[in-house]
C-alpha cells in the first residue's frame, strides 16, 4: 500500500437517478426531489446523478413530466454540486443507434440546460459507439466520463480492461468509470482491477456497482484502498438491493481515516429522513417489490443483473412457464457465449435474456429468433467482444452479411427530418429530441401537455395553437 497516495474519497449520490430507477422503476417525481435539493447541495458531493438512463423515458411515459424541465428545475436548485447524467453512447437514451447529428444535438442541449458530467457507455464496450458522444461533450465544455461495462468471461481479463482504459484515455475521456451493473466485481478482484488501470492512466477512476450480489460495499472499500477516486452511493432509504451501497454507511466507513469524506452525518440523516416516507409508501403500494431488496447470489452464478431477473420472471409468468425459470437461468450464459460474450446491460441483457426464454420454451435452440437477436448478430449494435461463430450466424441470420463498420456510419443525418415531423408539437427546441428518442411516447405526452394547458388557460386555448419554430 505504500505506493498508494491516500486522499479523501469522493462520492456521487445516485438518489435522484439510479437509486429510484433500480428500486421503484424510476417513478420518483420532480416534485418529490425539489424540496430536498438545498440540503443535498450542502453535503459536498463530487456530483449528484439526477438525469439520463431510464429517467427520460419514465418522465414522458409514466409521470407525464417534461424531462427537460426537470433538468432545468434541478439546475436552479443545485448551486454548488455537479449535475451528472448517464448516456448510452450512440443509443443516447433510446434503444437503437441514432445518427451523429442527433447525438451531438442531444449532448449540446443537455449541457446547455445544466448537465456538468456525462457518463458515456456502450453495452458492448465498442469504442466506435462512444467517440461521437465524447467529442460532442468536450466541444460543449462538459466533463466526459467514459464507462467500461464490467463483465466476466475468459475474454474479459485484466489486460483487456487495461487496454480499454488506455484507449479511452487516448480518445479524450476526462475520467473513467468501472460500471458494474450486475454486482459482479468482488472485493479482491477490485483491488487488482483498480491497480491495473491506474498503471496505464492517470485519469480519475470512479466505481459504480450494484448491491445485487451483496458485495458492493466491500468492493468499494478495497477499490478505494487500491487507488480509486470516486464511488457511487445512494441515500439509505433507496440503497442496497439492486441499487448502490448506502451513502451514510460508506461515509462512516472512511471516517477518521486518510480517506475521510468530511461529510456531515447529521445532514445526511436529515436527508434520509426526507426520503424514508417515500420508501415506506413504495413498499405499501407494491411499487417497491421486497424481492429487489435482498441479496441474490445467483447474480454471481449466472451473471444476470437484478432487473433482468425480474424481467425473466415476468416473461415466464406471461407464458405460464414459471417452472422453466432455472432452465432459462442456465441457458443465459450459453446464449451470451454464442453471442460473443456481451456485457449484460441495456440493451444486450434484454436481447440475451429474451432469446434464452425462446430457446427454452421453443424446445430447440434458435428455432425462434427475435428480431433484436438478429440485429445483434448482424452487427447493428456494434462489435461483440468475441467474434460469433459461423454456426450461430447461420442459425440466427442465415446468409445475411454482417456489418463490419461503425453502425452509425450507415445512418443518414436525422435532425432536419425530425424537426419537420415534430413541428406540430414542438414548443421548445428540446421537444424535437424527446420526439427523436421516443416518438409515440413523446406525442402522447405533447397531447397531454396541450390538454393541461387548455384546462389552465381557456382563453389561450381558444386562440389557434401555433407551435414555436424549431
Amino acid at each position: 500500500m505504500s505506493n498508494i497516495i491516500t486522499k479523501p474519497v469522493k462520492i456521487t449520490d445516485t438518489i435522484l437517478r439510479d437509486a429510484h430507477q433500480s428500486l421503484i422503476a424510476t417513478r420518483m417525481r420532480t416534485e418529490d426531489m425539489l424540496p430536498i435539493i438545498e440540503k443535498l447541495d450542502k453535503v459536498g458531493y463530487h456530483s449528484v446523478e439526477m438525469w439520463g438512463g431510464a429517467t427520460f423515458d419514465a418522465c414522458l411515459r409514466f409521470l407525464k413530466e417534461d424531462p427537460w424541465q426537470r433538468l432545468r428545475d434541478l439546475k436552479a436548485g443545485f448551486k454548488n454540486t455537479n449535475m451528472q447524467m448517464l448516456l448510452r453512447g450512440q443509443n443516447v437514451l433510446g434503444y437503437r443507434h441514432y445518427a451523429d447529428d442527433v447525438v451531438e444535438y442531444f449532448v449540446q442541449k443537455a449541457i446547455y440546460n445544466g448537465i456538468d458530467i456525462i457518463r458515456i457507455f456502450d453495452a458492448l464496450n465498442d469504442t466506435r459507439n462512444l467517440i461521437t458522444a465524447i467529442n460532442a461533450t468536450k466541444k460543449e465544455k462538459g466533463h466526459a466520463q467514459v464507462a467500461v461495462s464490467y463483465t466476466l468471461s475468459d475474454y474479459h481479463t485484466l489486460e483487456y480492461y487495461a487496454k480499454l482504459a488506455k484507449q479511452l484515455d487516448e480518445m479524450g475521456a476526462d475520467s473513467i468509470c468501472i460500471k458494474d451493473m450486475a454486482g459482479l466485481l468482488v472485493p479482491y478482484e477490485a483491488t487488482k482491477l483498480v491497480k491495473t488501470i491506474k498503471e496505464v492512466t492517470d485519469l480519475p477512476l470512479q466505481i459504480h456497482a450494484h448491491y445485487t450480489s451483496g458485495v458492493a460495499s466491500m468492493t468499494y472499500l478495497k477499490a478505494i484502498e487500491a487507488g480509486a477516486d470516486i464511488i457511487d452511493c445512494a441515500m439509505s432509504p433507496f440503497a442496497l438491493g439492486t441499487a448502490q451501497p448506502a451513502t451514510e454507511v460508506m461515509v462512516e466507513t472512511f471516517k477518521g481515516t486518510p480517506y475521510d469524506t468530511g461529510y456531515d452525518q447529521e445532514l445526511l440523516a436529515e436527508i434520509a429522513d426526507y426520503f424514508r416516507p417515500m420508501r415506506e409508501e413504495a413498499l405499501e403500494s407494491g411499487l417497491m417489490n421486497p424481492k429487489v431488496l435482498g441479496v441474490n447470489i445467483k447474480t454471481l452464478l449466472y451473471q444476470v443483473p437484478g432487473g433482468m431477473l425480474s424481467n425473466l420472471v415476468s416473461q415466464l409468468q406471461t407464458q405460464g412457464a414459471e417452472d422453466k425459470f432455472y432452465e432459462v437461468l442456465e441457458e443465459i450464459p450459453r446464449v451470451r457465449a454464442d453471442y460473443g460474450y456481451p456485457p449484460l446491460v441495456t440493451p444486450s441483457s434484454q436481447i440475451v435474456g429474451t432469446q434464452a426464454v425462446m430457446n427454452v420454451l421453443g424446445g430447440e435452440r434458435y428455432k425462434i429468433v427475435t428480431k433484436e437477436s438478429k440485429a445483434l448478430v448482424r452487427g447493428e449494435y456494434g462489435r461483440t467482444p468475441m467474434s460469433i461463430s459461423e454456426e450461430i450466424k447461420q442459425k440466427v441470420i442465415g446468409d445475411e452479411e454482417q456489418i463490419t463498420c461503425r453502425p452509425a456510419d450507415l445512418l443518414k443525418p436525422e435532425m432536419n427530418k425530425l424537426k419537420r415531423e415534430a413541428s406540430k408539437w414542438a414548443k421548445q427546441d428540446e421537444d424535437v429530441l424527446s420526439y427523436a428518442l421516443f416518438q409515440q411516447v413523446a406525442e402522447d405526452f405533447f397531447k397531454y401537455r396541450q390538454a393541461q394547458e387548455e384546462k389552465v388557460d381557456p382563453i389561450a386555448a381558444s386562440i389557434e395553437n401555433k407551435a414555436y419554430p424549431v
